[in-house]
């Protein structure tokens, strides 16, 4: 076990991840306690030559077949010697100020995970936290009707843990994997991402985990993050089939909650 961190960020022609890279290079300099592990799960050729161009500034593992998010970090943090590590979107942009303190919270008590409040692009807030799970709420969310949603927005508001505290840290069941710091060990000890998911619900399904075990997971406002979150669900059927499977997965294994 070493002091340095692992950034673990899975990738298939992810088109923000030079942005990505950039910010990071821009915020960590060419020397930090942060080793960048890049897992690119099959992308394009000119792709990969493109992420090559920051040499040693990563470390690139590359796949011949795309297995999935949770797939690709587990393969990342099965390789590495640190205690802590970031599982980090390639659409996110963040400060090292933020980086480093949120690195600090889960130093300073025992926690499986830290998850930051995370930011539109605009700098309004990406409500991800959740404390529970069922099917009306996930499918309210994808109705395009703002006059049947207003109708539930006292339901959306609970479901979407609109109403933490923007003046203390709080506990919570799950948190957002486009970013959380995670202890290794823990991740490790509960069987890490579960790979039946290919993408989608893999972060709640992890979160619950490390409730099971025991785990705390920190929620904290102070810090941000931005999220160039473009609800790939909601426009795209192929995504959205894939979403339907894994939340269809998502319940089979911790029992089906409609309402």
């Amino acid at each position: 076990m070493n002091d340095r961190i692992t950034i673990s960020i899975v990738t298939h022609n992810s088109r923000h991840i030079f942005d990505v890279l950039d910010n990071l290079k821009l915020e960590l300099g060419l020397e930090s306690i942060y080793d960048i592990h890049i897992f690119d799960n099959a992308s394009e050729q000119e792709y990969i030559n493109q992420l090559e161009l920051y040499g040693s500034f990563i470390t690139m593992h590359k796949s011949e077949e795309n297995k999935g998010f949770g797939y690709g970090h587990n393969q990342i943090l099965k390789m590495v010697d640190t205690q802590y590590a970031v599982i980090f979107n390639p659409d996110v942009l963040l400060t090292k100020e933020a980086l480093d303190k949120l690195l600090q919270r889960i130093e300073e008590e025992p926690l499986a995970a830290v998850c930051p409040k995370v930011l539109n692009s605009d700098g309004t807030t990406q409500y991800l936290v959740r404390q529970k799970l069922d099917v009306f709420d996930y499918m309210l969310r994808f109705v395009p009707f703002q006059s049947v949603k207003k109708l539930f927005d006292k339901r959306l508001r609970y479901y979407e843990c609109r109403d933490l505290p923007d003046d203390q840290t709080s506990y919570i069941k799950m948190g957002s994997g486009c970013f959380m710091v995670i202890d290794i060990d823990k991740f490790k000890q509960i069987g890490g991402f579960d790979e039946r998911f290919f993408m989608y619900f893999e972060d709640n399904d992890l979160c619950l985990s490390f409730g099971k075990a025991g785990y705390k997971i920190l929620y904290t406002p102070f810090e941000t993050v931005t999220h160039l979150y473009e609800k790939g669900a909601h426009k795209n059927k192929k995504l959205f089939k894939i979403f339907m499977q894994s939340m269809i997965k998502f319940f089979n294994k911790w029992g089906w909650r409609f309402f």
